[in-house]
């Protein structure tokens, strides 16, 4: 520091606190004790303040300087606010404003984040009085320099009795937890670490509860008063350190205050944490510590606010009289309590409790005492439970109950599925550094399961139409559960999770003496349960090979039935943001589609002139109904080929065939409308078909910021574009306001009158997709098709991806015939079906000449 006698600039401060910040680093970087490093950086920042107290010569006067919030506690992080509370009196305050002035602006001056107040004793302890937050500062205040007498004026006001009572403050912390939990989850790809469920928050407001009950000054306090035992206690003070270092790296990481732990920001967290590379990224192995701190905190805390309100509020207290539920367990209210203390010493009374939660329905909160005896029982297990046959009956009666899924929440949320299964205990905190799965393995299965049970719940008929009826059609439910439970249960070991996944399930279902039928249906499901999802989004399912195919591997109505409701439920809960109803359209196409083939029989094949007799026999029956007569209509579809009216269902040959017949001139044709699955919005393009069409409309789309999820290209026999795309908005809803709808079709029209090609518009990847690398891949899938090569991209969905696509295209003078759009977090994997010159499949040398003119395209843009 610098010696009394110099004064201290903005400039020298900033020199100053630069070397400290690099010594706590390098100390960091040493493995030193957290705790330590917070309280220097507190004594650091202690000391400036008060040189520049004696600077600005307040001194003399009644004024205090207060250290309050996080700074108060003494836990001061690289980068943290500074919160300060300037106590003065009516008195002084014209006397000392431009000496606090001076010594906050020099503050600032120095890059320092301040946050402070000027007030009186008495107008500090009416705030307070009337704010809890400011309260709860208050209590952790710490005195830095000036009057001490005032200081201690205010300690005495906040002494009064009347000054937020326990239950009162017990109360308004608990409403402020749950307020913010309500905004974020713990299990976030970005989480907030500090006001997240189980993060910082939540061990600071236990602490404050105690502080203010039993004046507590440290988390030890809790031991003595019997509300924490000592190894609970060592649990939660190394998952504070945990978190702590955790704060410390991402502000060294950000250079600024941060607690949003960013994608930006997490490789160099990882690395400054000392994570290296393994069997598992740095970053995932950093979150799966994370994950799993976070929830043992959620659990402490629940436990703990539940035994203060217990001590501190006994009028609210459970009063319920105890319903005896057998010899060990009663439900007081909504909890599950033992009877007696000894009850785990059996482990199968551990699956007794959750079987109780099934069978009876008000339960949903296992009581304090409880909890605390759960956790101690599951810490003494040291073989997963499914070993003992006692407590394989109870998991399966749960597993097969109406309300077993529930049962299985709780499980989940108390350790008891990892303490049931091993293989489950593996994936616990397990996440994927990726755009796409928004949350961990154990928490995505969890979610998975509650929307299985969301099928049966007529509240979600409207969302999942086809599941609810299915769900009461499947013979087992309880397998669909198991299914669920077992479908990413491999990942993370490395190789095929579904393929290592099914030998677990078939292992599981032996041990559980599970019949062989059902053994490998549920096998068969994990193995297969991401067949759906892929034909779906990733196949032209318009195509009957593609339907053959998909049938030819499910094999029966049955497997199907189970099959949907997996998949539906999987891609539910792997992001909040990726179920729509467009996807939920595609797979209930695609299930009628199979149904109606696996009824039929396998071996009868499609027959596509039907098909197509049959859409243009309907198409006319409603166009006849609208005025044309089949002698306006028939030159018309003349001019298009037989696969039109195969890939078109007769609602849409119907809409293109009116709109081309009431069109007035020769300019192109841009219409938009509700597509028949209602789930999207059909833009239907008709104009001379020219070079660059597909990447002159896709630029324009890309312009106008929507998604295009398929594409269906066809040139009439006498050289006019027939081409369809299904496009939605940023959100994921159909495109529907009419003044968005006319910019789009105004702008393609313009385009499409232009002589050059549309330019596409050079734009920055944005900040989450920074992070992420996708080598390129171009994969020419096999079989043999007449009208073109399939070509499936996987690369990273940046923007104006699929106008470059078409510009290489064009360039490799191909034909664009259809295309399948899907971005997977990060990831575009698209399919697209391409023909030569010659209207034929690439040959091998044009497969090559393409793969490597978009690979090029792709990476040097």
């Amino acid at each position: 520091m610098k010696p009394d006698n110099t004064a201290l600039t903005p400039a020298n401060i900033r020199q100053q606190l630069q070397r400290q910040r690099e010594q706590l680093q390098q100390q960091f970087a040493q493995g030193d004790a957290i705790g330590v490093l917070l309280a220097e950086r507190s004594h650091q920042i202690d000391t400036l303040l008060q040189q520049l107290w004696q600077q600005c010569q307040l001194d003399p006067c009644q004024t205090a300087l207060v250290a309050v919030g996080g700074y108060g506690r003494g836990e001061l992080h690289p980068h943290s606010d500074i919160d300060l509370l300037v106590l003065t009196t009516e008195q002084c305050e014209q006397t000392t404003e431009g000496a606090i002035g001076t010594l906050l602006t020099t503050l600032w001056d120095s890059k320092l984040d301040v946050g402070h107040s000027v007030r009186s004793v008495e107008q500090t302890f009416e705030q307070a009085c009337g704010d809890v937050t400011i309260a709860t500062n208050l209590l952790e205040s710490r005195f830095l320099c000036g009057d001490v007498a005032l200081y201690q004026q205010l300690q005495q006001r906040l002494a009064d009795t009347g000054f937020w009572p326990i239950s009162d403050f017990y109360l308004a912390k608990r409403d402020e937890q749950r307020s913010r939990h309500a905004k974020s989850s713990g299990f976030d790809l970005e989480p907030n670490i500090k006001a997240c469920p189980g993060g910082l928050r939540d061990i600071q407001t236990i602490t404050w509860v105690a502080m203010r009950h039993f004046n507590a000054s440290c988390m030890a306090d809790l031991v003595s008063h019997g509300f924490l035992a000592r190894e609970e206690l060592e649990e939660l003070n190394t998952c504070r350190d945990f978190l702590w270092r955790l704060r410390f790296a991402l502000h060294l990481a950000a250079g600024r205050p941060e607690d949003r732990l960013l994608f930006d920001h997490q490789p160099k967290v990882a690395q400054l944490l000392g994570y290296t590379q393994g069997t598992q990224l740095p970053v995932e192995q950093m979150m799966k510590r994370y994950y799993r701190t976070i929830r043992a905190v959620r659990e402490l805390n629940q436990m703990l606010l539940q035994l203060f309100k217990g001590e501190m509020l006994p009028h609210l207290a459970n009063r319920d009289d105890p319903v005896n539920l057998d010899d060990d367990f009663c439900r007081m209210g909504r909890y599950i309590s033992v009877r007696h203390e000894g009850v785990f010493e059996q482990p199968d009374k551990i699956l007794t409790l959750f079987s109780h939660c099934a069978r009876d329905g008000e339960i949903e909160v296992v009581a304090a005492p409880t909890l605390r005896l759960l956790r101690n029982a599951r810490r003494r297990q040291k073989q997963p439970l499914s070993e003992r046959p006692d407590c394989r009956s109870q998991f399966m009666a749960i597993l097969r109950h109406a309300n077993g899924i529930k049962a299985l929440s709780l499980m989940h949320r108390h350790g008891i599925l990892g303490t049931y299964l091993k293989a489950w205990q593996q994936i616990v905190g397990q996440m994927q550094f990726d755009l796409f799965h928004a949350y961990t393995v154990d928490e995505h299965t969890h979610r998975l399961l509650q929307f299985i049970d969301r099928f049966a719940d007529p509240a979600h008929k409207e969302i999942f139409p086809l599941g609810s009826v299915l769900i009461d059609q499947l013979p087992k439910k309880g397998l669909l559960v198991l299914a669920a439970i077992f479908h990413d249960i491999a990942k993370g070991r490395g190789g095929d999770h579904s393929e290592l996944g099914a030998a677990d399930t078939l292992q599981f279902c032996q041990l559980h003496n599970l019949n062989d039928h059902d053994g490998r249906l549920v096998a068969w499901l994990v193995q297969n349960h991401l067949l759906m999802s892929v034909t779906a989004q990733r196949r032209d399912i318009n195509d009957p090979e593609v339907i053959q195919t998909f049938a030819e591997a499910v094999s029966d109505t049955t497997r199907l039935g189970y099959l949907y409701c997996l998949t539906v439920a999987d891609i539910c809960a792997t992001n909040d943001n990726l179920w729509n109803s467009w996807k939920g359209s595609l797979l209930r196409q695609l299930y009628q589609s199979t149904r109606g083939m696996l009824l039929n029989g396998l071996e009868k094949p499609v027959d596509t002139r039907a098909r197509i007799r049959e859409h243009q026999n309907k198409a006319l029956y409603q166009l006849s109904k609208l005025g044309f007569v089949e002698a306006d209509v028939t030159p018309l579809w003349h001019r298009f080929s037989a696969d039109y009216f195969l890939r078109f269902s007769p609602l849409q040959v119907c809409n293109h065939t009116q709109a081309l017949l009431e069109r007035k001139d020769e300019q192109p044709l841009v219409t938009m409308a509700e597509h028949e699955s209602s789930a999207g919005t059909e833009l239907f393009v008709y104009c001379r078909d020219r070079p660059g069409l597909f990447a002159t409309v896709m630029a324009v789309l890309d312009g106008k910021n929507v998604i295009v999820h398929d594409a269906q290209i066809f040139t009439s026999k006498d050289g006019y574009a027939l081409d369809s795309f299904v496009i939605l908005e940023q959100d994921g809803s159909r495109v529907v306001h009419p003044s968005r709808i006319n910019s789009i079709r105004n702008s393609l029209t313009r385009m499409l009158l232009s002589p050059t090609p549309a330019k596409v518009r050079q734009r920055p990847l944005p900040r989450r997709m920074r992070q992420f690398k996708v080598r390129t891949q171009v994969n020419f899938l096999p079989g043999k098709r007449k009208q073109g090569s399939m070509v499936e991209i996987i690369t990273l969905d940046s923007p104006g991806l699929l106008a470059r696509i078409g510009q290489v295209v064009d360039q490799c003078r191909f034909t664009i015939h259809s295309a399948k759009i899907t971005t997977v977090g990060e990831k575009a994997e698209d399919l697209f079906m391409l023909a030569n010159d010659d209207g034929l499949p690439l040959t091998p040398d044009q497969q090559n000449q393409f793969r490597d003119s978009l690979t090029l395209a792709l990476t040097t843009e």
